[in-house]
């Protein structure tokens, strides 16, 4: 008989990840709550004697025979008040109530306290009932089966009313919507869903195969809800803990080494990750620049990301007209870091250009650096004017990414007399190749489609200005910024301008194609033109060749970017499907990786139990009871040695049995004492419960509790 796994919280907490918890073993014995539930003190109440108890199955709630507070805590009225008003009753006496089955409610103790992202708690039956729970549960429609195989023994229908109704029950506490927050069992997504009808009369309307009725206690109520999850067919088997797959054959292949199986994120994807995580923690030392300010309207921790101009410098830059510098700086509204640029010297004169930052700030697309506010401020020492963008770490922009090389621009400089002309340049022999500039292209003029349907205009679709990140990321940087630089006070419309911005866009991509295809910007010079075309004729597609004719000549009518879509043609498809593999292979290194949180916190509880010098002035409590179990079971995992006497290291060897451990699974271990006189057999749930308890005692002693 298959086992049926209890749901773990899908709750994303850091806290609050384990894995799934065996359900085979005394659920008493080992608690439905994960090893890594909250960290808050969580005691079980005291059981108790066990008493009769009938179930009152209009209200849904177990109440104690004899109880004095039944009919003050009734929340419909006393049984004589509804046998008057002809309300029907239907009533069960539970007479096999043991103490491993039922205990007396107590609406004070923790378990009973509604949290939301806890377990489901199902109600604890005898060991003769589960059996016939186990085959409703895992029944499926095609076996066929009585009305009622989805009762457990013991159980009766309510009549009528709905947890949902209560008047004691609001929507967060409720059974069914905590339900829906529950881990889905893997054997749902494998059968088709059966069409499940709300039970209105269920005397009347038993339920169909495979729909089990399920029990939960809340606030010392118990609730019967229709579970109208598909049951898995039959003979599917899962295992009980957490395993790592191997690498999903779609990824393996499209990897250079195939053969090489790795359990770890790929180390290019690590170490970039590395170095966008250093950059956006960078900070600077205040005493080796006091230019910076240590705050600048809401932001703070600034971190200049290009070399800071000289305070004497006079000239302008050659791209907005004004001297600008760069900074990353963390908003202390939502402590996000940001990248500030500076134009130096500039004073606000006319709020108007807002209309057109507001236009800006809507924009969201993944190949635009957002806008995200602009101000002005004088905390440098004179008027400036700031924008704020979204910061991506590790970017770099084009001209340094492909235009740094000098050397690249020989074949369009002038020979002296007597000299030859050096090789024709090539692809992969000093050019870039032709799937590199289609995919720029896509980005940029996706970047321009979106701007322009705004009815914005770019304005800066420079080298300067294009961030790249990664391998092949394009942003638009600076966006916005001569909008507000240029804006004349005298025009009516802000808008009036933009259909000639926007044709002065097809232009300068036009030019950065051009560029990119010589690897050079000298290319892009006028009296360079013809000698650039030759150069992209012999090396590069005509379509190419078009593109770039295409953007760089006038034509008489208004062009639109949405006029190059036919000369990229089907390269559109190659980009989408680059950018899915590419996605493939970023969800493959995460697979590997989604486990550690989950253990590297379960080894940090472990951690703080064993080898403990004191606790609560006991000096051997880390090796009596509990703590001892745990330490030779952490000789177990860490510890081991070979025949021959040599250390004895398997990492997959650690992470089985920690992942065993988080499930509590039945499994038995022998755990030998260091003496070797000594061996315990114990199992998986043994060693959980050992654990559960003492960090348990650890966090009551840590909160004062103790």
């Amino acid at each position: 008989m298959m086992q049926r796994m209890t749901n773990s919280s899908s709750s994303p907490s850091l806290l609050n990840d384990s894995a799934k918890s065996y359900a085979g073993h005394d659920p008493l014995a080992s608690p439905a709550s994960s090893l890594f539930n909250d960290f808050a003190a969580l005691s079980l109440s005291q059981r108790r004697k066990p008493r009769k108890y009938r179930l009152g199955m209009l209200e849904e709630r177990i109440v104690p025979v004899g109880s004095k507070a039944r009919k003050s805590k009734n929340p419909i009225g006393c049984l004589t008040d509804r046998c008057k008003t002809g309300v029907p009753i239907n009533m069960v006496w539970w007479n096999r109530v043991t103490e491993n089955n039922l205990q007396t409610p107590n609406p004070a103790a923790s378990e009973f306290i509604p949290k939301g992202g806890s377990t489901s708690r199902l109600s604890n039956m005898s060991q003769s009932n589960m059996s016939a729970f186990s085959q409703a549960l895992f029944s499926h429609p095609s076996m066929g089966g009585p009305a009622n195989a989805g009762l457990a023994p013991g159980m009766s229908l309510s009549a009528g009313s709905s947890p949902l109704h209560s008047p004691k029950i609001t929507p967060h506490t409720s059974p069914a919507p905590r339900r829906r927050s529950h881990t889905p069992n893997p054997a749902n997504y494998m059968v088709p869903t059966s069409a499940s009808t709300p039970v209105t009369n269920a005397v009347s309307q038993p339920p169909a195969a495979g729909q089990v009725i399920q029990k939960e206690t809340v606030g010392g109520t118990t609730y019967f809800y229709t579970d109208t999850t598909p049951a898995p067919l039959t003979g599917m088997v899962f295992p009980n803990y957490h395993i790592y797959p191997p690498t999903a054959p779609h990824v393996a292949y499209m990897q250079p080494k195939a053969n090489a199986p790795s359990f770890f994120m790929a180390d290019e994807l690590r170490q970039e990750l590395i170095n966008r995580h250093l950059i956006t923690m960078a900070q600077i030392d205040q005493a080796d620049m006091p230019s910076v300010p240590t705050e600048v309207d809401s932001y703070h921790s600034l971190f200049p990301l290009e070399p800071l101009p000289p305070p004497n410098r006079i000239q302008k830059t050659s791209n907005f007209g004004y001297i600008t510098s760069c900074y990353k700086a963390v908003n202390s509204k939502d402590d996000l870091p940001y990248c500030l640029r500076r134009i130096h010297g500039f004073r606000l004169v006319n709020t108007k250009c807002m209309v057109l930052v507001d236009m800006w700030k809507k924009i969201q697309h993944s190949n635009i650096v957002t806008l995200r506010e602009v101000f002005t401020t004088k905390a440098f020492g004179e008027h400036s004017l700031v924008f704020a963008y979204d910061f991506h770490a590790g970017g770099e922009t084009m001209m340094s990414r492909h235009f740094n090389d000098p050397s690249a621009d020989a074949y369009f400089t002038k020979r002296k007399w007597g000299q030859h002309d050096g090789p024709l340049p090539r692809q992969h022999a000093g050019l870039l190749p032709e799937s590199l500039i289609w995919a720029y292209i896509v980005q940029l003029s996706s970047a321009l489609r979106t701007i322009h349907t705004a009815g914005l205009a770019c304005r800066v679709m420079d080298p300067t200005k294009i961030l790249v990140t990664g391998k092949t990321r394009l942003r638009v940087n600076c966006v916005g910024v001569f909008d507000v630089l240029t804006f004349d006070n005298s025009q009516n419309n802000p808008l009036a301008l933009m259909a000639q911005y926007q044709q002065a866009d097809l232009i300068s991509l036009g030019k950065v194609v051009l560029a990119l295809a010589c690897n050079s910007l000298a290319g892009i010079q006028r009296e360079n033109l013809q000698k650039a075309m030759e150069l992209v004729t012999i090396n590069y597609s005509s379509d190419l060749k078009n593109l770039i004719l295409y953007l760089l000549t006038d034509q008489n009518r208004l062009r639109s970017v949405n006029d190059i879509m036919p000369m990229i043609g089907a390269r559109f498809y190659t980009q989408l499907d680059a950018a899915q593999m590419r996605n493939d292979v970023i969800e493959e290194d995460l697979a590997k990786e989604v486990q550690n949180g989950r253990l590297f916190r379960l080894l940090a509880k472990l951690g703080t139990i064993n080898e403990r010098p004191e606790f609560q002035k006991d000096p051997a409590w880390s090796e009596t009871g509990d703590r001892y179990l745990l330490k030779l079971f952490r000789d177990h995992l860490f510890h081991q040695v070979t025949e021959a006497g040599t250390p004895w290291i398997d990492l997959s060897h650690i992470i089985s049995c920690l992942n065993k451990l988080d499930a509590g699974v039945p499994e038995k271990i022998s755990l030998i004492s260091r003496d070797e006189k000594s061996v315990l057999v114990v199992t998986y749930s043994d060693l959980k419960r050992c654990f559960e308890n003492t960090f348990q005692e650890l966090i009551a002693a840590a909160n004062g509790q103790l």
